[in-house]
C-alpha cells in the first residue's frame, strides 16, 4: 500500500466532521478534491472505508486505516515542528477521552500541565470510564482515562489511582426518605439521580447494600457539576467523589448517608504505543496530576 499523507488527513476530516462537505471546508480543498483523495485511498487499500452515511462511517477495514491515519499524521506534524522550532505555526491535534467526573475534578488542571511549546490543541471526548476504550479500538482517540486495565491491542496502559464515590444527599432529603436509615423499603422508592445511561455507580451501590436489584425513580442530570449541585438540591440521592462533594459538604448541603458504604473506580491510562514528545508529554502529566488528586 501507498498511503499518502493527504489522503489519511482526508479520511480523518470526513469520519471526524460526518460528511465530505465538512471536510473539505477543514482542508481547505473542494468536495470533488475530498472525494477524489477517499476514493484514491479506498482503492490503494483496497476496500471501502467509510460509509457514505450522514454522518459518514468508517467500516471495520476503515477503523483499521483510520487509526494508522492518526498516528502518521502525528509523526508527520511532530517532525514538523521540531524542524520548524519555535518559529513554527498551527498546532497538532491530540483526541483523548475523559470520564466526566475526572474532566470536572482533576484532569483539565493534567491537560494545563502540558508544555505550552508543544504546540497541542486538545481535543476531549467525554465517555464513561468504562466506555471510553471503544473510542481507542475504532481510532477516534489517541489515549484514553478508563477504568479497563487490559490494554486495547496497540495501547499500553498505566494506572492512575482510585476515585473513590460516597452515597450522598441533602440533609432534607435524608431526614424526608430515610428516617430510619438507608433501609432496603426505603432505598426501593427514594428518587435518586443518575448521570446517564450507562451511569451504574448508583446500581452498584444499590446492590452492595440491599444484595438486590431494585430501581427508584431516576432523574438523568448528564453534566458533572449539575449533577453534584442537583443531589445538593435534593432532587434525588447519588455518589459523589470526595473532590466534588467538599464544597457543598463544607456548607452543609450535602451528607453521607450510608458511611461505611463507598464504590470505588480504579482508573488507568491507556494510549497508543507511539512514543513522541506530544505523547510522552501528556502521558506525564496527566499520570503526575492523577498521583495528587487520586488515590
Amino acid at each position: 500500500m501507498d498511503l499518502q499523507i493527504d489522503q489519511l488527513r482526508t479520511l480523518v476530516a470526513v469520519v471526524d466532521h460526518g460528511t465530505l462537505d465538512a471536510a473539505a471546508r477543514e482542508l481547505r480543498v473542494t468536495p470533488s478534491a475530498v472525494s477524489q483523495r477517499l476514493k484514491a485511498l479506498e482503492s490503494s487499500v483496497g476496500q471501502v472505508l467509510v460509509r457514505r452515511s450522514r454522518p459518514a462511517r468508517p467500516t471495520e477495514p476503515g477503523t483499521v486505516v483510520l487509526r494508522v491515519a492518526r498516528q502518521m499524521i502525528l509523526l508527520n506534524d511532530t517532525a514538523g515542528v521540531e524542524l520548524a522550532g519555535a518559529g513554527a505555526e498551527g498546532a497538532t491535534t491530540i483526541p483523548v477521552v475523559i470520564n466526566g467526573d475526572s474532566l470536572n475534578t482533576w484532569a483539565l488542571q493534567a491537560l494545563a500541565e502540558v508544555d505550552p511549546e508543544q504546540r497541542i490543541s486538545f481535543e476531549v471526548h467525554r465517555a464513561d470510564e468504562g466506555l471510553s476504550v471503544e473510542l481507542l479500538r475504532n481510532g477516534t482517540v489517541m489515549a484514553a482515562v478508563t477504568s479497563v486495565a487490559e490494554p486495547v491491542p496497540g495501547c499500553s496502559v498505566r494506572r492512575l489511582g482510585t476515585m473513590g464515590y460516597r452515597p450522598m444527599a441533602s440533609p432534607g432529603y435524608v431526614e424526608r426518605w430515610f428516617p430510619d436509615g438507608p433501609t432496603i423499603a426505603a432505598l426501593a422508592v427514594a428518587p435518586v439521580v443518575v448521570f446517564d445511561r450507562d451511569d451504574t455507580l448508583q446500581d452498584r451501590y444499590l446492590r452492595r447494600r440491599t444484595r438486590r436489584r431494585l430501581d427508584p425513580p431516576r432523574h438523568f442530570i448528564p453534566v458533572s457539576a449539575d449533577f453534584a449541585r442537583a443531589i445538593a438540591l435534593g432532587l434525588g440521592w447519588g455518589m459523589v467523589p470526595p473532590q466534588q462533594s467538599r464544597v457543598f459538604e463544607d456548607t452543609g448541603c450535602l451528607v453521607e448517608f450510608d458511611p461505611p458504604a463507598h464504590v470505588d473506580v480504579p482508573l488507568y491510562w491507556q494510549q497508543w504505543k507511539l512514543h513522541t514528545p506530544m505523547l510522552d508529554q501528556l502521558a506525564d502529566a496527566m499520570i503526575s496530576t492523577a498521583a495528587r488528586e487520586l488515590r
